[in-house]
């Protein structure tokens, strides 16, 4: 449905907020699309916050939604998506089941309506694995984590 450049995934999507600009997919410039805070957030350093992105939606069978921060997330709003990644799976689709992103504040901070504080993309699920156990695997080795250098 959703991996052929031609065909277009037409996605159901709940509104909570008549604040917030609408949902668009914008072609060619980036295949997220960003998601924006549906209330005014105060947060003092230290303190955590679901913040609700004013959205739900019924995302196709087989496929889960990726939410992300933007990269100027931390620069201008100094918080921390505490999940470094949310993934939302199709079985969060009822008509309650606002989007949020949860996040922890550096510093002092104010969030308002509509400020774009993170993004998605609609990925498909992972198909499903058979983990066969074997006593060696005839790789070389790297040489441990990290072991590609600082340079």
């Amino acid at each position: 449905m959703m991996g052929e450049e031609t065909q277009m995934a037409h996605i159901k999507i709940k509104y909570f907020s008549d604040q917030i600009e609408k949902l668009a997919y914008i072609d060619g410039k980036s295949d997220w699309i960003d998601l924006r805070a549906a209330e005014d957030v105060v947060l003092k350093k230290g303190e955590f916050k679901l913040i609700p992105l004013g959205v739900a939606m019924e995302l196709p069978k087989g496929y889960e939604a990726h939410v992300v921060p933007r990269s100027s997330t931390f620069k201008n709003f100094g918080i921390i998506q505490t999940n470094h990644q949310g993934v939302i799976d199709a079985s969060y689709c009822g008509d309650n089941d606002q989007w949020f992103m949860p996040v922890y504040a550096v510093r002092d901070t104010e969030i308002h309506v509509n400020d774009r504080i993170c993004q998605f993309r609609i990925m498909e699920n992972q198909p499903k694995i058979i983990f066969d156990e074997v006593t060696h695997l005839d790789n070389a080795d790297r040489g441990g984590h990290g072991s590609t250098g600082k340079q």
